[in-house]
């Protein structure tokens, strides 16, 4: 088929177009969407880049050759937020910054057209939300600290310059291969020759310290008396223009040559600015440089295929224990795949056993106490259980182990109770929630009181309650056992996009991530004891995207860790019981969109290397491992303060009759100390190493003769010796394995 002509809307909205007579008036289809989008040049030689939004409204980035116009030379896509991007770019590195207006994130990329690739850098996580960015020019860096770029960042009442630094052993010398000859600030032509036809180009400079002209331009425009003044000194990394701004850095680290040093695997992001304003902001959390990382590839379960991305907005889009990882799937029928987490690897390509749940599946979770049984909720308002062999699917499984009914439409959620076996949670589009006795295969209790459609539930950690956020705006605690009407009722989050609800700080507190009434997502923290007073103690707002914020909670160490399916981004935050209540942590960024989160038990941390929490992250072809540490220095000992004894929430407290019949319980605790290693805070001191006299003191001892005479029989002594190690080699310093 003929391809159709672009319209004039297209070309102005979407396109790329090139009008001079050397490129022949070439137009070419840059974006899908007619979004806001932006074009820079990238080089001399014809190379584009365009920033703009894809057919699925996610922001993209593009590379081009004017040469090859047909089709792009490489891509990238960010995430699905609706924000237009603001792009930066250095020609001299490669480097490229992007930020949207009313976001904390500061992406970095290298630019090779060279290769063609864009690479990813770091992602830059900062305090407060971007109104506008600005590049610093080459002349104000800071090149002995190997400052290779500096952007200024325009928040609601500040600017905060970023400084991007790559490391380097040694910064007493000028690294000429991270900063080429630039540009200088000497016109090239004037406005007459440049109409006349002059296409000089502007001389470039070098930026040693050293090296620099004192040439300074002054304009025809202006008198001489009030032309400005240019330094041609570089600015320190303290201060920007006089200013007196503190300037907060950003350590560069890339895959390329520009730096070595960063894993291809850690999505950690740090905060540039949380130094300079923790004394300004007040108390920090312990778990603030937590950083996250793609355990290594032979963990990964690949070629995974056909995978059901359109699971409703209440669920989580799969679920895992420790042994099993359920999936549904695209294909009719509701199937479900289950994988086994000690086989990974590549997936064979031939079709694989899969549950046949009879109706598409709403939700799916697994019996915390039966590692073996699955419930699938389906659209048909039936609750189908299933058992899985202890070795996984051997084949398809066509009927389920019980069917549970009595909802009269559609299911939303399902939870397991947290301490009660067999006791199961339902809501759905009747507008109401059931607890079943599965194991008896029978509706025991109904909770009525909800005005529209509920968006998530959650049992309190002692189970004796349960919470519901729904779309009426309401916040509801009921107790199941003494009334079907809700304990308590407040107000809740004011979007009606969707939320979730989750118990924390032992079950004194209630947290909802929701929407505001502007679609911006928001955590609200509430007293679960006072919901009729009205307003959460708390409140943080986070960024625009369409995915409702899908919350898991450690209660060991009081982490919160929140993402949304399709979002490349995990929120971390530590929840105190006090003011002021969510101490922000490093976030885990990826490159490239996710499609869930679920956490793995306690027990599958590796203590001896500080991880706190592993999550399984769902790709579109893949299942990756993640591992969220915490930094310390004394990895040899046991970290007592951050392993408390953990509860053994995967053994029952008690039956569901005795629950049932009003009975209560709570897990016992499990030390998650290996035998062999010490308790840190059991740990012997380190004895203070004794202090040298400085060499100022001593050579104020002795005379000019003196020196002269000691500085040359040891300059003999070693010529003489070459066997004798230098002063210098005594010295202790930084590991060279640390460099690599």
């Amino acid at each position: 088929m003929p391809q159709r002509e672009p319209s004039k809307q297209d070309l102005r909205a979407k396109s790329i177009t090139l009008p001079s007579c050397r490129f022949q008036q070439l137009s070419v289809l840059a974006h899908a969407n007619g979004k806001d989008s932006q074009l820079l040049w990238v080089n001399t030689e014809g190379c584009l880049l365009s920033v703009g939004f894809n057919q699925m409204r996610e922001r993209e980035v593009r590379l081009w050759d004017t040469r090859r116009f047909s089709s792009s030379l490489a891509s990238i896509t960010l995430d699905a937020s609706p924000r237009a991007l603001i792009p930066l770019f250095d020609p001299s590195t490669g480097l490229l910054i992007l930020a949207g207006k009313g976001e904390k994130v500061l992406f970095c990329y290298e630019v090779l057209p060279s290769q063609p690739v864009l690479t990813e850098v770091n992602q830059c996580l900062m305090e407060t939300k971007s109104q506008g960015l600005a590049q610093v020019p080459k002349l104000a860096l800071d090149v002995m600290a190997c400052e290779v770029m500096r952007v200024l960042q325009l928040s609601d009442n500040a600017v905060i310059p970023v400084s991007y630094l790559v490391p380097r052993k040694s910064t007493q010398e000028f690294h000429k291969d991270l900063f080429p000859d630039c540009a200088g600030n000497t016109p090239a032509a004037s406005a007459e020759a440049w109409w006349a036809g002059d296409n000089s180009q502007v001389e470039r400079i070098s930026l040693h310290p050293a090296h620099r002209a004192g040439k300074a331009f002054t304009s025809a425009c202006l008198p001489e008396s009030q032309a400005p003044a240019v330094s041609t000194q570089a600015e320190g990394p303290e201060t920007s223009d006089g200013s007196g701004l503190s300037s907060p850095t950003s350590s560069l680290t890339s895959p390329s040559s520009l730096a070595p040093s960063l894993s291809a695997t850690s999505g950690f992001a740090s905060s540039p600015s949380q130094r300079s304003l923790q004394g300004i902001l007040g108390p920090s959390s312990g778990f603030r440089h937590i950083q996250g990382t793609v355990l290594h590839r032979n963990t990964h379960i690949t070629n995974l295929r056909g995978l059901n991305l359109t699971t409703p907005g209440e669920c989580d889009g799969f679920c895992a224990n420790r042994r099993h990882v359920a999936i549904p799937l695209l294909s009719a029928g509701g199937q479900v795949a289950v994988l086994e987490l000690a086989k990974p690897g590549r997936l064979p390509d031939a079709p694989m056993p899969t549950i046949q749940n009879g109706a598409p599946v709403s939700d799916l979770c697994w019996d915390p106490f039966d590692l073996q049984r699955l419930a699938i909720a389906g659209e048909d308002a039936k609750i189908r259980l299933w058992r899985i062999e202890s070795g996984g699917l051997q084949q398809t499984l066509l009927e389920p182990e019980a069917v549970l009914r009595g909802h009269t439409e559609k299911i939303y959620s399902i939870k397991f109770h947290p301490l009660a076996a067999d006791i199961l949670a339902s809501s759905s589009y009747d507008m109401s929630v059931r607890i079943w006795d599965v194991r008896g295969g029978r509706q025991e209790l109904t909770l009525d009181g909800h005005r529209d459609q509920i968006f998530s539930l959650a049992w309190s950690p002692d189970g004796q309650h349960l919470a519901t956020v729904s779309k009426d705006g309401k916040v509801r605690v009921y107790d199941p056992r003494q009334a079907s009407q809700p304990l308590q009722e407040g107000p809740g989050p004011e979007g009606g996009r969707g939320a979730r609800i989750i118990w924390v700080c032992g079950g004194r507190y209630l947290l909802v991530s929701g929407f505001d009434s502007r679609s911006e997502r928001q955590l609200s923290l509430y007293q679960a004891e006072s919901l009729a007073a009205g307003q959460p103690v708390a409140v943080v707002s986070l960024d625009v995207s369409p995915s409702t914020l899908i919350p898991f909670y450690d209660a060991d160490t009081g982490v919160v860790f929140l993402t949304g399916k399709g979002d490349t981004r995990v929120f971390i935050y530590e929840v105190v019981p006090e003011a002021p209540f969510f101490l922000e942590c490093n976030s885990f960024l990826s490159s490239d969109p996710h499609k869930g989160y679920q956490f793995l038990p306690k027990t599958e941390c590796d203590v001896r290397d500080v991880e706190i929490a592993r999550a399984l992250r769902l790709r579109q072809t893949s299942i990756e491992p993640v591992a969220f540490q915490v930094p310390r220095v004394k990895k040899e000992f046991f970290q007592d303060d951050l392993y408390p004894p953990t509860e053994v929430w995967w053994e029952p407290a008690l039956s569901a009759a005795a629950w049932l019949g009003g009975s209560n319980g709570q897990h016992q605790r499990l030390s998650l100390r290996p035998k062999d290693m010490t308790p840190v805070s059991k740990a012997p001191k380190d004895i203070p190493s004794k202090k040298s006299v400085p060499s100022s003191v001593y050579l104020e001892q002795k005379s000019d003769q003196q020196k002269k005479e000691e500085l040359l029989s040891a300059m003999v002594a070693k010529l003489g010796n070459r066997d004798d190690p230098l002063p210098q080699d005594y010295f202790e310093g930084v590991d060279e394995e640390e460099w690599d």
